[in-house]
């Protein structure tokens, strides 16, 4: 009998070899489909019967095992290869989806198939690449083979979720979890592997963070168990060194809390090159959880607590987060956000810590957003943390917890009325299509899908209130801890100034209850701080800190204008300092008026003030001052005071400065002269008896 399509076959094609190729796509189909193997093994009996000699028919099966959706298959490459040299007259396959998966690949031999004049050959018959009517009939099985394998995956994840709905999924499981023959999962019997995964748990929750469970690891000399999965030592248990990624791994995995968990990773979103393919999922995202599946090394309360805070340590823009707490002196290191644009600010160390945000400047050269003075920002957000753990401020948060219970309520009260209408809406849709007469099959497939379409409205409705259920209500606030809150409102601060506590306990009490503190400059000279609690209700705080211009400061042009008022008015520098002070004038690094800022500000607009006019005026309002009045009658300062003092020279003082003043009266004048004179001819008298 003739095969199908043998008289494409010319002697040109029989000078060439014929190429017989055999693919199974994993291991499991080599050892266990054999009937598979022998078929595409007989295709060499077809190439004889087709016209080619055994000496020219040669078998490839390198790609054995191998997935026809990998392009790197050394088997399939050489053939290709020997068609694109001419040296191939046909090629031979039980189907087209043993030569390719993909419609690149199959076209790519086809085109160089039919340049070269080579053949294929499957078990229906001979195909000529270069005939109109056979390179159709290809490149239609070329696309079947690919949309068998999209329909073949779509049956394998189908029924892997339906494994994942029921719990009985069989993944892979951590070190310290073993499965047993009949399926049921145990702890693993060597006591060693638990009292070392447990350990881990529990300095997490003692220190916080990975890095300090990691050296803490490294210093006590302890080692991790891992059981291999793949490569040299695969199913053997190593001990290895504690590296961060084994304890992110162990503290990540839901598997140690009894969960089985599926879909903890996904596709990154589309639009974002450099991202990884898989991205991690946050939980709420998870495709499924059923808790209680294995044996619990923590609780699930406690695996949900230490996700939030390993999502919390690890500093990022994108998420808020608000990095570990450590030892440097700014208390709202990760705590504070930028007002302007939004990001978390980063600490500078110089003299004094401040609070800077750069982001803009570095992503879009716009003027960076401000710089703030730390010191002064962390004892307003301590002052109003200490104010919360008062009594009444407890009284708010537990009206607080209270609304936001009575919400969830109303919100679960919802979901479930959702439920009910969905329900009753598929029950009507139901008994609308089955009073329906079947013979009007227009209006009963109309009605069907009415039917169905209320059906999905249901499990819609079911799976958003089961998500919502699985939603823990907000905590009402414990007795006993609020007597414990009330207690260390008391005790706290003086605890806090002894100087016991360190920095990183600072900062953990103040995340206690501050989830972060929005920062911003309304005016120059005031920080506005809007501290955002955990209960979701904020506190806004006006902090002047101090600045290195006295010229920033907002009442700046009153303080001059006062200062060149009060010293026109004649007041001394220090008086002068005292009464802006009280009136409630600061300098830029005071919380007073100094004398020193009066002096230069009185300097610079030039006005002299009134001790100076007394040493440099001979005068002032018609009168002598003592310094005027002595160089006139050439004597010194003080004998002229001395003269005063005794009488002998009437003299009334200053209302403000308290200094002498002296009449300009001529015949006051001459009788002064008169006893200067009698006082220099005794001095004479005197000198001479000498």
């Amino acid at each position: 009998m003739i095969a199908v399509g043998a008289e494409k076959i010319t002697s040109r094609h029989l000078e060439r070899r014929a190429y017989v190729y055999v693919r199974q796509s994993s291991p499991g189909q080599v050892q266990r489909n054999r009937e598979s193997q022998r078929n595409q093994y007989a295709l060499v009996e077809r190439a004889v019967a087709l016209g080619w000699p055994p000496g020219r028919i040669h078998v490839i099966d390198a790609d054995l095992g191998q997935s026809g959706q990998d392009g790197g298959r050394s088997g399939f490459q050489e053939p290709v290869g020997e068609v694109s040299l001419g040296r191939v007259g046909i090629i031979l396959a039980d189907e087209a989806s043993r030569l390719a998966r993909s419609n690149a690949d199959w076209y790519r031999l086809l085109d160089l198939a039919a340049v070269v004049g080579a053949l294929l050959a499957d078990a229906d018959g001979v195909y000529d690449p270069g005939g109109y009517n056979d390179r159709l009939l290809l490149g239609l099985r070329g696309m079947l083979s690919e949309a068998e394998l999209h329909l073949l995956q779509l049956r394998l994840e189908a029924g892997r979720m339906r494994q994942i709905e029921r719990g009985a999924y069989r993944q892979s499981l951590p070190t310290g979890l073993v499965r047993l023959e009949d399926g049921r999962v145990v702890e693993d019997p060597d006591q060693q592997i638990q009292r070392t995964i447990q350990p881990v748990f529990a300095r997490f929750a003692a220190l916080g963070t990975c890095q300090k469970v990691l050296r803490s690891l490294r210093d006590d000399g302890l080692l991790l168990p891992r059981r291999q999965v793949a490569g040299l030592h695969a199913g053997q248990l190593l001990w290895k060194r504690p590296s961060a990624a084994a304890l992110y791994d162990i503290l990540r995995n839901p598997a140690y809390a009894g969960a089985l968990v599926y879909g903890r990773k996904g596709r990154a979103p589309a639009g974002q090159p450099g991202r990884a393919c898989q991205v991690r999922r946050p939980v709420e995202a998870w495709t499924a959880v059923h808790r209680d599946v294995y044996p619990a090394y923590i609780p699930w309360e406690q695996y949900l607590a230490n996700q939030t805070r390993l999502a919390d340590n690890a500093s990022s823009f994108a998420r808020r987060a608000r990095g570990a707490p450590r030892e440097g002196s700014a208390l709202l290191a990760g705590l504070a956000v930028c007002g302007r644009c939004g990001r978390p600010m980063r600490v500078a160390y110089k003299a004094c810590h401040r609070y800077v945000c750069n982001a803009l400047s570095e992503t879009h050269r716009a003027p960076m957003c401000p710089s703030l003075d730390g010191p002064s920002l962390d004892a307003a957000v301590v002052a109003a943390f200490f104010a919360a753990l008062a009594p009444a401020e407890l009284d708010l948060l537990d009206e607080v917890l209270a609304a936001q219970r009575a919400d969830h309520r109303r919100l679960a009260q919802q979901y479930a009325d959702r439920v009910e209408r969905t329900a009753y809406d598929a029950r009507l849709a139901e008994r609308r299509y089955r009073a329906v007469d079947p013979d009007n099959r227009l209006v009963a497939a109309e009605l069907e899908r009415a039917w169905e379409g209320a059906l999905r409205a249901v499990e819609e409705a079911r799976e958003a209130a089961a998500r919502f259920d699985r939603e823990s209500p907000p905590p009402a606030l414990d007795p006993a801890l609020r007597a414990q809150l009330g207690d260390l409102g008391r005790e706290l601060p003086a605890l806090w100034a002894s100087g016991r506590l360190t920095p990183a306990h600072q900062k953990e009490l103040l995340r206690s209850l501050i989830r972060r503190v929005v920062l911003g400059r309304p005016t120059p000279d005031t920080v506005e701080a809007r501290v955002v609690w955990v209960s979701g209700a904020s506190s806004r705080l006006a902090v002047e800190p101090p600045l290195h211009r006295s010229r920033d400061l907002r009442d700046y042009d009153r303080l001059v204008a006062r200062i060149l008022e009060l010293g026109a008015e004649g007041y001394q520098d220090g008086a002068i300092a005292a009464r802006l002070t009280a009136d409630g004038f600061r300098a830029a690094r005071h919380r007073y008026v100094p004398k020193q800022l009066v002096e230069k500000v009185r300097r610079d607009h030039g006005l002299v003030s009134l001790t100076e006019q007394f040493r440099r005026q001979a005068k002032i309002d018609g009168r002598w001052t003592v310094s005027g009045l002595a160089q006139e009658l050439n004597v010194s300062a003080d004998w002229l005071r001395q003269r005063i003092a005794a009488g002998a020279v009437p003299a009334g003082r200053h209302p403000l400065t308290g200094r002498y003043l002296i009449d300009d009266d001529p015949a006051g004048l001459d009788r002064l002269k008169a006893l200067v004179a009698t006082r220099r001819s005794r001095k004479e008298v005197v000198l001479c008896h000498r």
